[in-house]
């Protein structure tokens, strides 16, 4: 079956429909922004409105609201100026004066609060020049847990609650072997846990054993009145009291000082943040209603935990899993700028009441209380320190896109290596759908950076949903499901709701819409259907799919959605069965929504080792850029997705007609104000609803972050009408808008003379001829002028003993010219440094005496191109003291050179396939030497055949005969994970193209033209 593709058309072997199309595959980061500027910072001025002066009387400041300004420069103006991306950020103020002669004034004003770094649309930052990445961390979520461990003692099971809040006192309690409840405050001492229940204000002893008397009913173990013998407290004061001694021993205690701790600590919502998540999970745990807006602890929550653990240890109820992604959340990069500016903020506090203790009423104003420094610097430290917040890995359009989808436990606040243990890293059951369980990196870090599965999104609590298609087994008989029966099977009899022994309809009746009217008459309730799929999709958290049985994508299914089988494989929690398909409530999407992006582009992974298709992901990442780009013959069908919303191609944003493919920018932008020759051309588009034309820049030979080249290039038409999402322009390793990391090459599967033992690889001379596996990498090498003890560098054409010949290639400025090329020592910018007067010669003082010439006694510090470099100059940069560029203290002028060199495959590189088959290359042989088919075409690449069965990764074997039958017929196809094609079909395609059925044939040897002995 065909299924066109964005440009020309794949044949695709899945047999299940895609439901929902690949959502846009950067919007957790871009949503995650959007919140952060549109909610996450209002937050955050109501936590601290209003800020007061020490005593509370003279002075109160509050944040009325903000807005973000327009970035100074654009992004290409920040990546060549080495300057952030950042917007001014203003806020409005109200200033209320109580004190002097003018008590009772209101002073409103705008405050600036500094540049902030703004997220491009790509979902990336640019700081200082060069595009960053923040990584969303996976953290372990605010709420209650309870937990299990064997008494060595008696061997039974006891149980603790630890509760986490977002901010503030942990609150731990435990078990004891005889039966004792004790409580830990902040990893302090323990206190019996009846003291904590008497602070709160329940004074005698009655009091507490009534709240706890419906649970704590085990004739064997009675916690409360086993803790309450461990009490010394008699009444509230004097529990308050000895849980003060234990918290803060060392200090006075008194009544008054304990109960301001006891507020302190659990009470007061400057020191104790629940969070909304952590009031979601606590209700939920805890079976509670309390408001989500209250994020305290209150007398209930208190209660309601010590209840429910006396019931845990009375073997009611079941402990938490803490590895189950219903209590693991993501911090995506809204959250994580949040808490970094609540920090700037605390800061900024502190410094502003210190100054309205200090300043005059009379011309005091909110700026001259506001610094907005600790905030900046707050941010600044974030960007460029945090271990979140990445350089971008730029190497290809897929490592890009990876990037942006990472999860990662470590970091501030999450695992650290060394303490990782085996049970965080491995997968779980709960991953399934949410996070890929195969794209993780080898290593120490392995399970402790993720990436999202493909249909994955982040819901508004952090945590990750995945879809589900809903399924019905019985639908209520109402006006809301009308449309939804029309067309169902009934699988029992419906009878009278009004007389059971009348039947309004039979078992076997397929329901017309005059018969479903009658049921709604009837007021049947719910109807017993034969089980069907429908075409809604719900989200679903780990937490909530726990409650489902959820059956497989691949489940067979009818023209109708309805199942085929009786019984069909389905999964709940962390148990795989073969389930009635009636008990069945919900299916996957599709069979790619357990994997990542990069997973998903493996074919044939369903016949791939895990271990192999894990090195497959990681290594498609690492692949070069090449000069030439070819889509792959045999993909998945996910090539056109990943490569859009990497952000390397140029998409059109609206429906409309390309005017120009090499139109100047517009006269109003800051493109058009570049010379001539750096001028970047663009694509016109004319959007059909009639609004003003839109430019699309072109990018040629820039440098990425790790030195690969980023170059675009056109592949639309002047004329041609597109439409939104079609790609008008290829970047770097794509090819026709689709996804192009390598290249489809003839593959042998053979040994040949050893030179492929130990997975080595061997190459045709022809390969490098053609420059196939070409790539282009531009360095970029950089010289400072500076201001010397002895006077300023200089940067010239006039350098000291150098012959005409080396300066060849520089300007009359002393830079190199764009094109030139350059080799080992060349000068790439002329310099020449003054040093100190050395002390003459005698014959040295004779010669200057007669020809009076002070020779300038300088040094040439010229920047040369370093050994073994060559290459061609495609770009220079300039930045001087004198336009105004902002230049690091001490430096005049700073020039940087880029130069660009092509590099052909050599021995010694390292070459793999997408199934974790790598090698490194041993030889590259004469085309004529290599094996060659019956109708003479030599073999491009010889594999060692051991490689594959110790691997088991048998994808790259059916990849290499589907391929061998597709190039044949001349098609591209598409075979999607878990989905894709049958040994049944490769072998009917192989024999449609009129190749060997086996995908076997014999190769004669190139040296000898004799046959080898058996089959490649």
């Amino acid at each position: 079956m065909i299924q066109p593709s964005s440009n020309g058309s794949r044949v695709t072997y899945g047999r299940i429909p895609d439901m929902l199309p690949v959502a846009e595959l950067i919007e957790t980061q871009i949503r995650s922004f959007n919140w952060f500027k549109r909610e996450g910072l209002r937050e955050l001025f109501e936590e601290i409105n209003p800020i007061t002066d020490y005593t509370g009387k003279n002075y109160e400041l509050k944040f009325l609201d903000y807005e973000f300004g327009q970035p100074k420069f654009d992004k290409e103006e920040c990546r060549n100026r080495d300057m952030t991306f950042a917007a001014p950020l203003r806020i409005n103020t109200r200033l209320t004066i109580r004190t002097g002669e003018n008590a009772g004034e209101i002073k409103e004003s705008e405050v600036f609060m500094g540049d902030f770094p703004i997220m491009t649309e790509e979902g990336t930052f640019i700081v200082n020049g060069t595009e960053r990445v923040v990584v969303s961390q996976l953290v372990r979520s605010p709420g209650i847990y309870f937990t299990s461990s064997e008494d060595r003692a008696s061997g039974r099971m006891l149980y603790a609650a630890k509760l986490i809040p977002n901010r503030g006192a942990w609150l731990e309690i435990e078990t004891s072997g005889k039966d004792v409840l004790t409580v830990k405050i902040d990893r302090k001492r323990k206190i019996p846990v009846t003291t904590l229940v008497r602070a709160l204000g329940y004074g005698s002893n009655n009091e507490i054993k009534a709240l706890f008397a419906d649970v704590d009913n085990n004739g064997e173990h009675k916690f409360i009145q086993s803790t309450l013998e461990k009490d010394s407290s008699t009444d509230v004061n004097d529990a308050l009291v000895e849980m003060y001694k234990k918290i803060r021993p060392g200090d006075p205690p008194t009544v008054d000082n304990a109960r301001a701790l006891m507020t302190a600590l659990f009470f007061n919502p400057r020191r104790f943040d629940l969070s909304k998540v952590g009031r979601f999970k606590l209700n939920r745990r805890l079976g509670l209603g309390t408001d989500m807006t209250v994020r305290t602890l209150s007398n209930d929550d208190f209660i309601a935990i010590i209840r429910k653990l006396i019931e845990l240890n009375n073997g009611t109820g079941e402990p938490d899993d803490i590895d189950h992604l219903g209590n693991r959340r993501v911090r995506a990069v809204g959250e994580l700028l949040q808490n970094q500016f609540r920090m700037g903020l605390i800061r900024m506090e502190r410094i502003i009441k210190e100054r309205m203790t200090i300043c005059d009423a009379a011309t005091v104003t909110a700026a001259s209380l506001i610094n907005a420094r600790p905030v900046v610097a707050a941010i600044k430290e974030f960007f460029g320190s945090s271990q979140l917040s990445q350089f971008m890995d730029q190497t290809n359009p897929l490592a890009e896109l990876t990037h942006k989808r990472r999860l990662s436990a470590l970091g501030p606040g999450g695992l650290s290596r060394e303490r990782a243990g085996f049970d965080v890293r491995d997968v779980h059951h709960s991953h399934y759908g949410r996070i890929c369980p195969i794209e993780t990196p080898e290593g120490p870090n392995i399970g402790l950076i993720g990436s999202l599965a493909t249909f994955a999104r982040v819901n508004e609590y952090g945590f990750i949903e995945t879809p589900f298609r809903r399924v019905y087994s019985t639908m209520p008989a109402d006006k809301a499901h009308r449309d939804k029966l029309v067309g169902r099977t009934l699988r029992d009899d419906v009878l009278d709701p009004a007389n059971r022994k009348n039947k309004v309809a039979k078992k076997g009746d397929l329901l017309d819409r005059e018969m479903v009217e009658t049921l709604i008459k009837a007021k049947a309730g719910d109807v017993p259907i034969k089980s069907w799929v429908s075409d809604e999709i719900q989200f679903l958290s780990a937490d909530e799919e726990d409650h489902y049985v959820v059956a497989q994508a691949n489940a067979p299914l009818d023209k109708d959605s309805h199942f085929t089988e009786e019984r069909t494989t389905a999964r709940t929690k962390n148990l795989f069965l073969v389930a009635d398909v009636n008990r069945i409530e919900y299916m996957d999407v599709s069979p790619k929504q357990t994997v990542s992006v990069a997973t998903a582009l493996i074919p044939f992974l369903e016949h791939d080792d895990a271990n192999r298709a894990l090195m497959g992901s990681n290594m498609q990442r690492q692949a070069v850029p090449l000069v030439v780009t070819e889509a792959p013959i045999v993909g998945t069908g996910m090539e056109s997705a990943a490569a859009k919303d990497s952000g390397e191609l140029i998409v059109a944003r609206v429906d409309g007609t390309v005017v120009s493919c090499a139109a100047p920018p517009p006269a109003d932008s800051p493109a058009a104000k570049l010379d001539s020759f750096k001028r970047e051309l663009g694509i016109l588009l004319k959007p059909d609803d009639g609004s003003a034309e839109q430019w699309y820049p072109i990018h040629k030979f820039e440098r990425s972050n790790q030195g690969t080249c980023l170059s675009q290039r056109v592949i639309v038409k002047a004329g041609q009408h597109v439409e939104a999402g079609t790609a008008l322009a290829d970047g770097p390793a794509t090819s026709e808008g689709e996804l192009a990391l390598g290249r489809n090459i003839l593959v042998a599967f053979m040994p040949w003379e050893g030179y492929n033992y130990e997975d080595a690889i061997l190459i045709s001379e022809s390969v490098v001829r053609e420059d196939k596996y070409t790539s282009i990498h531009i360095e970029e090498y950089e010289i400072e002028a500076r201001d010397t003890k002895l006077g300023p560098e200089e940067i010239t054409r006039d350098i000291p003993n150098v012959s005409d010949e080396t300066l060849k290639n520089l300007d009359e400025r002393g830079i190199v010219y764009i094109g030139a090329e350059v080799h080992p020592g060349d000068i790439l910018v002329g310099k020449i440094t003054p040093k100190g007067e050395s002390e003459l010669s005698a014959e040295e003082r004779l010669l200057r005496a007669i020809f009076g010439e002070k020779a300038r006694e300088v040094r040439d510090s010229s920047l040369r191109v370093p050994h073994g470099e060559r290459g061609i100059v495609v770009d220079v940069k300039i930045f001087s003291r004198e336009t105004k560029d902002e230049l690091a203290p001490g430096v005049n002028q700073l020039v940087r050179v880029y130069v660009a060199q092509k590099r052909k495959i050599a021995q010694g590189d390292k070459m793999a396939g997408r199934h974790g088959n790598k090698g490194v290359i041993a030889r590259i042989l004469p085309a004529e030497d290599m094996p060659y088919m019956p109708d003479g075409t030599p073999v491009e690449l010889v594999l060692n055949p051991l490689g594959v069965p110790s691997r088991m990764n048998l994808g790259q074997v059916l990849e290499t005969h589907l391929g061998w039958a597709a190039h044949a017929l001349g098609l591209k196809v598409a075979t999607p994970v878990f989905d894709g094609a049958s040994e049944e079909t490769i072998e009917s395609e192989l024999v449609r193209a009129g190749l060997p059925e086996s995908g076997k044939i014999t190769l004669r040897d190139g040296r000898t033209g004799e046959q080898f002995d058996h089959e490649v």
